[in-house]
């Protein structure tokens, strides 16, 4: 095992793989900036890249992006105070408090070190797991991964923000959405109404993208402003240094719950930074100044976002059960290579695991150098319009999703998800058991049938490791039906005793007929899959069809609470907003710009589409957008001779 991890840490002397470490390292950080995209955006958009690469190669750079990503979006949050990320929002409340007073390198000082110490602990956390952990993966049989995949789904439904009806409504539909293909136990074709392009099932990158990619994309594009208000840095530097050192077990304590938190399915970094915040509340003595610039406010948080990411891999590398969206999208590249999570991945590839646990250590350390380097230049990257940038990004994720198939349908599916994935965000829907659920679907099955002929009846339930983790399974369970009688009971109480969560102001059409329709979906998307599996054979329909009603009777559930609060309320709360309408519009666009790319191909499609969208949509000036225009398509010109990428080629070239 340590030869394996030296053997690791030497082959990051190869140029290729240093580079490719740097370049996710700075490109982690520049997305970190960037509201809304964090850890999943940066993931998704350099996941096509990867394509072609080698393993060692592609992992050092999706690695490098996301031990950072956490570290910069504290850039924005203590100079403007606005988050680069939901997880740095808890950062702002002391980091900004201190930049208004003039101490914003001290703010910064305290964050970037406590980043760098939460990635490396969170480094150091996946090294104790793996010799920890290998005897128990390597003892598992199929009922033990069966009940994992079932944990995955259902703690990603449970423990993630929100409302757990939802969440499970959202797991269950991506378990469904995932058995679209063939049958993992007789071959036989389901939910594929005869098409060819879905035998073969729906892409991963085009589900991940188009969900939270382009969703992110609609419901932001309408940002045609920057932020404008800046603070000067001030001085603090040595100060930031002398109080970081003083508050060193916040930084651990911030660390450990943050690993804990991602190894927990759906938790992820912003629930864990306000846990971590919620800890260095109840354990000081003198809790006045939280908020107002409390260096023990930034620390432990700090600490916590970027160990979350580490503490994600552990389930997802072990495993092969996500913690959360960023690893979900790592698996599925994993899984393109040929590299199966699990047990597998340990006695076969222990090198890329400790090419893994060595990249996240460096890239943090990197990460925290290049912020206290460039921090004046980071920040003002914070004043791009994000409208701006939304061309290229819509450019780049299309390009993406195509590499994986090389069909058009994956994008025209991609943008069907987009859509869906912003109804599921502007409703208040929970994304990430439902692209867990997508990813788990099969080898959920698969392992259940391997089970079932290898045992008698229900002897399986009977192993101590199944016992285990059905305890596991429940108990979140009881402990959220409590929650929620205390709640009910609670009702007419003081509001102001209840915990400090934020608002959820990422959900606006919360409680409006768009989320009655988002109900009425669901429910709609299961009846047909359980309508339709009743023509399958009974191995191929006993899941879905299981899997099919209980998305009924939660979704039924769902129906009901949304028709009983609009008669209770007895007023419509408005759901055609301003942001809904532009929301709709940007998928207009893009499906014109996917249209332009079957019709014309990928580069005409471009040329038409950037300078369209920044002049029309992003009002940008005409300057920026023919510059804009040409550089990017320059390079998407370059780019197939660089890296085996291929370009969408349109009808028209058909002809040619």
């Amino acid at each position: 095992m340590l030869d394996s991890a030296m053997a690791a840490l030497a082959s990051l002397a190869d140029p290729s793989l240093l580079i490719m470490l740097l370049i996710g390292t700075v490109a982690g950080l520049i997305m970190g900036l960037i509201p809304g995209l964090g850890g999943t955006g940066a993931v998704a958009i350099l996941l096509p890249i990867t394509f072609g690469m080698e393993p060692p190669q592609a992992l050092a750079l999706l690695i490098g992006a996301l031990a950072v990503v956490h570290t910069s979006d504290t850039v924005s949050a203590v100079l403007l105070g606005a988050p680069g990320s939901a997880s740095a929002s808890v950062t702002m409340l002391d980091g900004y408090s201190m930049a208004k007073k003039g101490q914003a390198a001290r703010a910064l000082t305290l964050a970037f070190l406590s980043s760098m110490a939460g990635g490396i602990i969170g480094a150091v956390g996946l090294t104790l797991a793996i010799p920890l952990a290998r005897p128990l993966v390597l003892s598992f049989a199929s009922p033990e991964l069966f009940m994992l995949t079932v944990l995955g789904v259902a703690l990603a439904a449970v423990l993630s923000r929100g409302n757990i009806i939802k969440g499970v409504s959202a797991g269950l539909l991506g378990l469904v959405l995932g058995m679209v293909g063939t049958s993992p136990t007789t071959a036989e074709e389901r939910f594929t109404f005869g098409s060819l392009f879905l035998g073969d099932g729906l892409s991963l990158v085009a589900v991940a993208l188009g969900i939270f990619g382009l969703a992110e994309i609609a419901s932001r594009a309408s940002q045609r402003r920057g932020q404008k208000e800046t603070i000067t840095l001030g001085g603090g530097w040595g100060q930031g240094i002398r109080e970081w050192l003083s508050h060193w077990t916040q930084v651990i304590r911030g660390a450990l719950i943050g690993i804990w938190a991602g190894v927990l399915p759906g938790v992820g970094a912003t629930a864990g930074t306000w846990l971590a915040y919620g800890q260095a509340v109840a354990t000081a003595k003198d809790k006045r100044q939280f908020g107002k610039g409390d260096p023990r406010g930034i620390v432990g948080p700090e600490s916590a976002n970027n160990s979350v990411e580490a503490g994600d891999l552990i389930p997802t590398l072990l495993f092969g059960i996500p913690g959360g969206v960023p690893s979900a999208m790592l698996l599925g590249m994993l899984l393109t290579y040929g590299i199966q999570p699990g047990p597998s991945i340990i006695t076969e590839h222990l090198d890329l695991m400790y090419l893994i646990v060595w990249s996240f250590a460096i890239a943090s350390i990197l990460g925290a150098l290049f912020c206290f380097l460039s921090v004046k230049q980071l920040a003002k990257l914070t004043k791009v319009p994000f409208a701006v940038l939304a061309a290229g990004l819509v450019a780049v994720m299309l390009l993406g999703s195509f590499q994986e198939g090389g069909q058009l349908g994956d994008l025209w599916i991609m943008i069907i998800l987009g859509v869906f994935g912003w109804l599921l965000k502007s409703t208040g829907f929970p994304r990430a058991p439902f692209l867990i659920g997508f990813v788990l679907a099969i080898p959920l099955e698969r392992y259940y049938f391997l089970t079932d002929s290898l045992y008698e009846g229900f002897d399986w339930m009977a192993r101590p490791g199944v016992l285990v983790f059905l305890a596991i399974l429940i108990l979140p369970m009881i402990w959220a039906f409590i929650k929620f009688i205390r709640a009910r009971r609670k009702t007419n109480l003081d509001d102001g005793h209840r915990d400090e969560q934020p608002e959820d102001d990422e959900a606006p059409l919360k409680n409006s007929t768009w989320s009655l329709a988002a109900s009425g979906i669901f429910a709609i998307a299961f009846a047909a899959a359980l309508i339709s599996s009743a023509g399958f054979s009974p191995e191929a329909r006993l899941v879905p069809q299981l899997v099919s009603i209980g998305g009924l009777v939660f979704s039924g559930i769902l129906l009901f609470i949304e028709i009983r609060t609009r008669l209770r309320a007895r007023t419509e709360k408005a759901g055609w907003t301003l942001d809904a309408k532009f929301a709709l519009k940007t998928f207009v666009w893009m499906t014109g710009f996917l249209a332009l790319t079957a019709a014309l191909g990928y580069l005409v499609a471009v040329m038409i589409f950037i300078p369209a969208f920044l002049l029309i949509v992003a009002r940008a000036r005409l300057k920026v957008a023919v510059i804009y225009t040409g550089v990017l398509y320059v390079v998407l010109l370059a780019l197939p001779s660089l890296l085996p990428i291929d370009l969408p080629q349109g009808w028209l070239n058909t002809l040619v």
